[in-house]
């Protein structure tokens, strides 16, 4: 299966789901990984940073202009492009909290697209109501790999 891991840059759970999910025989989205991110050992360096947008990137969210400018860098629509190129990839998506809301769009889309969805919850930040439109939702990975055998979509 292909699988779509959203995730955030500080989530400490995130290599983790990766190499869990490769060992199991997976086809993995790593958005921090090389090439593609689809598990390609050499290539430019993965994921997106906006501090390649900005170094003053964290200012942004007091001074909005700036943010939807830097929106059409780029590197900003090349970093947009690999992710969405890679979830329209995908035949699932795993949530892995605690992540941020570009995470949590990634699930949306999957989910309305029809796609399998997860969500794996070892910690959270905060609550989320919208999170239940994962088809299965758990804080244990034990319970991950079952759905993985046997996905159960609502």
């Amino acid at each position: 299966m292909k699988i779509y891991v959203a995730s955030s840059w500080r989530c400490p759970y995130q290599p983790e789901a990766i190499q869990k999910l490769r060992e199991l025989g997976h086809e993995v989205y790593d958005f921090r990984g090389p090439g593609s991110g689809w598990g390609e050992v050499e290539g430019n360096d993965g994921g997106f940073h906006w501090s390649e947008v900005d170094p003053d990137w964290k200012t942004w969210p007091n001074e909005v202009p700036r943010y939807l400018h830097g929106l059409n860098h780029p590197r900003a629509i090349e970093g947009f492009n690999r992710d969405m190129d890679a979830l329209k990839r995908s035949d699932a998506c795993i949530l892995v909290n605690p992540c941020g809301q570009s995470a949590h769009a990634e699930l949306g889309w999957a989910a309305g697209a029809g796609k399998l969805t997860a969500a794996w919850c070892p910690e959270i930040r905060e609550p989320d109501l919208m999170l239940k439109m994962a088809g299965h939702i758990t804080n244990r990975w034990d319970s991950i790999e079952l759905w993985l055998r046997v996905p159960l979509e609502l």
